[in-house]
């Protein structure tokens, strides 16, 4: 697994956030070999008083990269004494809507993503106002200060994109297709963009229907069909890999598929070799850390990153790596 060097330090601190974290509970080998997701992963709950937090994303229907998100936010929920309230649309201004229904339930804390911050940054700056403290996570880090919050956790979609655009011309790859499954999603503009700066060949974006797999699928098809130079497909989030797979054989293509983010479908195919590489920007960590962040804020006035953006990637991860992920992902925490 290959870190981004400028995401390398970030990383270390969002590490030893957990690993400051964890001390309210079991801690040690026996915590880190149970499963995630229940009170019993990590010992008992912490004795402060219980708070509700709220996290609100712009997932669309049957991505499974928000379970594995949540996976992280109820493990820190259970550990810190907390309700967790999750809810997601990927339209924003539905998404906007259901942050507002967490303004009225006064909750204690909330945590959002800025996929289409346009949408929703009036009514985040709105829960800042009322002394609601807000972490974002995963998109929108540039629009994340000027609404108050308290921090943003992810990656830098942008240079997450740069280091694919190397990988691929270190694969000798030389025109690519860069499929965008969520149109007007910022972050996603952000990893072609970020691809395109770096890669040495020609990069075109193709838009899909993200909510509907068949149609994605024959849209990739469709475009591997009209443009046989096409060896390298880059999908921007997991469950689209294995659409590009089909999507190759039944055009005939020869393209490498990779891919943003990992879940056990992605580590399989890997490990299959039907999968290049993933960028992997550990979505288990955003939930975890993201609800952490507002219990140490709360219960001791910190703040993560001293404010500044806490990068969870990216890595590239590789057949190499299958071995020691594929628990992880099994499980479903990476």
């Amino acid at each position: 697994m290959r870190t981004s060097r400028k995401a390398a330090t970030l990383i270390t601190v969002a590490a030893l956030g957990i690993a400051v974290a964890g001390c309210s509970g079991s801690g040690g080998r026996s915590a880190e070999e149970k499963p995630a997701g229940g009170s019993s992963g990590a010992g008992a709950a912490a004795t402060t008083p219980r708070m509700k937090i709220a996290m609100v994303t712009h997932s669309g229907e049957g991505d499974t990269f928000w379970d594995i998100v949540q996976s992280g936010a109820k493990q820190a929920a259970a550990k810190d004494n907390v309700e967790f309230l999750y809810s997601a649309n990927k339209e924003g201004k539905e998404q906007a809507q259901l942050v507002q229904a967490a303004i009225d339930q006064k909750v204690d804390g909330i945590v959002v993503t800025l996929a289409k911050p346009e949408a929703v940054k009036d009514v985040v700056a709105k829960a800042v106002k009322a002394g609601i403290p807000v972490v974002t996570i995963n998109s929108g880090a540039q629009f994340s200060k000027e609404i108050g919050a308290l921090g943003h956790i992810g990656q830098d979609e942008r240079v997450a994109g740069e280091a694919v655009g190397e990988e691929l011309n270190a694969r000798g790859r030389k025109k690519a297709v860069c499929v965008i499954h969520e149109q007007g999603n910022v972050s996603l503009e952000e990893r072609c963009a970020g691809v395109r700066k770096t890669f040495g060949g020609k990069v075109e974006n193709l838009n899909v229907e993200g909510t509907n797999m068949p149609a994605s699928t024959s849209s990739i098809e469709a475009k591997l069909q009209a443009d046989k130079d096409i060896d390298a497909i880059v999908t921007l989030g997991a469950p689209f890999a294995a659409a590009s797979v089909k999507a190759k054989e039944g055009s005939g293509s020869t393209a490498e598929v990779d891919t943003f983010d990992l879940n056990a479908e992605v580590v399989k195919r890997l490990k299959a070799h039907e999968v290049g590489f993933a960028v992997d920007q550990q979505p288990y960590l955003q939930g975890y850390l993201a609800v952490d962040e507002l219990w140490l804020n709360r219960t001791n006035g910190n703040v993560v990153g001293g404010g500044k953006p806490v990068l969870t990637g990216p890595a590239i991860v590789t057949a190499d790596d299958v071995p020691q992920l594929e628990k992880y992902t099994a499980r479903g925490t990476r």
